[in-house]
């Protein structure tokens, strides 16, 4: 087992032998070492000064920067005992996390369980890799870092999420495929948590309640999907959803749309959903001309005609 267990999912946790450290009482510095964990490499002291503590002078940040890094290595070593190796190695212009240390990072774990699934499709996953992007989903306990919202972690926190959410989708279509409806809407009801508006989701389930037989359940669920679309974006479903619901009211849904198979033949099922998508684009385009259009006129008024 390794020696440390860091968790950056959800709560920040540094455990030791299965017991919890209770470490950093500054915010500084455990974002720092967060940094650090993401960002295995080496990095220019000025850069992580100015990242850090961009208010300060650069003298100021640079002193910040030691006194930070000195307070990382003593609070593990208060925890911990004297680690048989330095936990960051510092030079004189570079900082890095020490490559050799024995510890396990639950987001390096996610992404070398997600990696694989990259370039394969879903009719390509065995049962054996299924199990592995199940592990992968356990793993995201919450979004990365709660409570830090600096531009960096931001960035990682929206990327982490969006593989979340698209590992959820690989499951759900899965399950869908192989008849674990109960199970699909458990991952479902789990992207809903994090994008309420998302209509492909909002479909899924109202596809697993009809096959699960529940037609009741489905007609709800399309009216959650009308009221989480008018209160967040102010728009109503897609054509493609009402004409689903449509079918669901008139009991015309059939076991083949409830469970569709997943082959590169039937593929071009999801061009609609992308004609959808693109019309939603192409709309957002158009109310943007006209406003640029109108800021233009504005401050030409504003000009006096002047150019």
């Amino acid at each position: 087992m390794p020696r440390l267990r860091l968790q950056l999912f959800g709560r920040f946790c540094v455990t030791h032998e299965d017991r919890e450290l209770y470490t950093f009482d500054s915010l500084k510095v455990r974002e720092l070492l967060c940094y650090l964990l993401l960002y295995q490499k080496p990095h220019a002291r000025e850069t992580l000064a100015g990242l850090f503590w961009s208010e300060s002078s650069s003298s100021q940040a640079k002193k910040n920067l030691r006194q930070a890094l000195w307070q990382l290595q003593a609070t593990f070593e208060t925890a911990l005992g004297p680690l048989d190796q330095r936990l960051v190695l510092a030079k004189a212009d570079w900082v890095r996390l020490n490559p050799e240390l024995d510890l396990w990072l639950d987001v390096l774990e996610f992404e070398r369980r997600w990696g694989p699934f990259n370039s394969k499709q879903d009719h390509e996953m065995r049962d054996a890799e299924i199990k592995n992007l199940q592990e992968a989903v356990q793993l995201y306990q919450g979004d990365l870092l709660e409570g830090c919202y600096q531009d960096w972690c931001l960035y990682e926190r929206e990327r982490l999420q969006n593989i979340y959410l698209t590992a959820l989708d690989r499951l759900i279509c899965y399950s869908e495929a192989n008849q674990l409806y109960e199970q699909a809407l458990s991952y479902a009801m789990e992207v809903l948590r994090y994008d309420a508006t998302r209509e492909r989701t909002h479909r899924q389930i109202m596809r697993l309640h009809f096959a699960i037989g529940d037609r009741s359940a489905s007609i709800r669920q399309y009216q959650r999907c009308v009221t989480a679309l008018k209160t967040e974006l102010d728009v109503s479903p897609s054509a493609r959803t009402k004409a689903l619901f449509q079918r669901i009211q008139a009991g015309e849904l059939d076991s083949t749309s409830t469970s569709p198979n997943l082959t590169p033949e039937n593929a071009k099922l999801l061009l609609p959903e992308v004609l959808d998508h693109l019309k939603a684009v192409r709309s957002t385009l158009s109310n943007i001309q006209r406003q640029v259009r109108k800021d233009i006129r504005t401050v030409e008024l504003a000009m006096g005609g002047r150019r």
